[in-house]
């Protein structure tokens, strides 16, 4: 991390975690901002913290405490918005490097929205369903204080899913005496949830890759195509590349690699993975046991879409892929987008190429304030739109600065998140 910037009191010098990946990627943006450069400082802090204790009862009648976590980056453009994860290895560097590239991604789609970001450090596998609406519904309950329809809306991200949006908007609406369905996005349909949100993410991955793979000149049709993570993200992207004609040979997630030289039966290993809880022991691939022979496959597009921090300078240079598309947050370090940049491999940055969640979650806050809904498949025409467009615009202004396109993704996110600041200004 450059020595220029002041390390929080509440972080560890030492190891600032994603943090530091953050601010080194905002330092390398800064000498394209040109005059709203005297704003970027307001890009290094974040707007709020609030870290807060989550106390539960155990079904066997015993008390656990939790810390849970809500971080608001910024909120120049709109309300705050960004997931919630219930991970056990969450910190608060985690929270606010993901709420500050919630920041830039709202801005690079141009959608009205703010950065922020929430979680809580536990591993939802210990927990009963009981349990986990128990911590859910306090954790809401703590953080009631800073969140609602027009001051911040949460949503899934890693081990949160629609049951517990659910359970999230009925406390909110609890505390406020009336039913607020715009507070969270990513709820069920029947709450007011939005058709298409689901595979939203996965979906916009999908078009982003089809859109850098022509301008790489890779035909989608016979493309070899890596996975990490089989969840709403991968899962999603390797299904609708499969049913492009697309070959998935390699998927890989939390217990097992799997790898077929001919090509994933996607929906087999689907239907696997919902029985099981993982690619382990499916019949239709080889295992491979070396989980770092992964990143050595042979293919056309890698998509990271697990947790961040997985393509370092310890493996950038065995990737063999042509182009990275990011469903994850925050998956390549900065040394190790420099080693991909000098082997020629195209990195599509997360604030693009996962940014179709946040797309739809904008549609699903737009209905849930007209009580007016749209079909399936204006949804996904709108957010095809809007990915392919936002990708243009990255696209030629990287060719025309000469520069990555998370540095050209960046520069325009922070461009118009200081505009905003600048038009503002400070109050008082």
């Amino acid at each position: 991390m450059s020595s220029q910037h002041e390390v929080p009191s509440y972080l560890t010098p030492s190891d600032i975690g994603p943090w530091g990946v953050y601010l080194e990627q905002i330092d390398r943006v800064t000498p394209y901002l040109g005059t709203l450069a005297r704003w970027v400082e307001t890009l290094k802090r974040p707007k709020r913290i609030l870290i807060v204790d989550v106390p539960i009862e155990r079904d066997d009648g015993s008390i656990a405490h939790f810390e849970g976590y809500r971080v608001q980056h910024n909120t120049s453009r709109g309300p705050g918005k960004g997931g919630v994860r219930f991970h056990q290895d969450v910190t608060l560097s985690e929270v606010m490097a993901l709420s500050a590239w919630m920041t830039i991604k709202n801005a690079a789609v141009n959608v009205p929205y703010g950065g922020a970001k929430g979680g809580i450090r536990v591993n939802p596998k210990t927990l009963s369903t009981a349990e986990l609406q128990r911590i859910t519904r306090r954790y809401t309950s703590e953080i009631n204080i800073i969140i609602g329809p027009n001051k911040d809306i949460p949503a899934p991200d890693v081990n949160t899913n629609e049951k517990v949006m659910a359970w999230m908007m009925d406390t909110f609406s609890m505390n406020q005496g009336s039913t607020a369905t715009g507070v969270v996005t990513g709820k069920p349909i029947s709450l007011g949830g939005s058709l298409g949100r689901r595979e939203a993410t996965g979906r916009g991955v999908y078009v982003v890759g089809c859109e850098a793979a022509s301008r790489r000149g890779i035909d989608i049709r016979g493309a070899r195509i890596s996975v990490q993570g089989f969840g709403n993200v991968g899962g999603i992207a390797a299904r609708l590349f499969a049913e492009a004609g697309a070959k998935v040979v390699a998927v890989q997630d939390h217990m097992a690699t799997v790898v077929s030289d001919s090509g994933l039966d996607i929906p087999a290993l689907e239907q696997h993975v919902a029985a099981h809880g993982s690619v382990a022991g499916f019949a239709g691939a080889d295992q491979v046991e070396d989980r770092a022979r992964f990143w050595e496959t042979d293919c056309d597009i890698l998509i990271p879409a697990a947790l961040e921090q997985q393509i370092t300078e310890a493996n950038a240079s065995r990737i063999r892929a042509k182009i990275i598309l990011e469903g994850a947050n925050g998956p390549t370090t900065p040394l190790a987008d420099d080693i991909l940049h000098d082997k020629g491999v195209l990195v599509v940055p997360d604030v693009i190429a996962n940014a179709g969640g946040v797309t739809v979650s904008y549609f699903e806050w737009v209905q849930d304030f007209s009580s007016f809904f749209w079909t399936e498949d204006e949804i996904n025409q709108r957010l095809t739109r809007i990915m392919r467009e936002a990708f243009t615009a990255v696209w030629q202004l990287s060719e025309e600065k000469k520069v990555s396109l998370r540095t050209a993704a960046f520069i325009v996110g922070c461009t118009r998140v200081l505009q905003a600041r600048e038009m503002r200004g400070l109050y008082p």
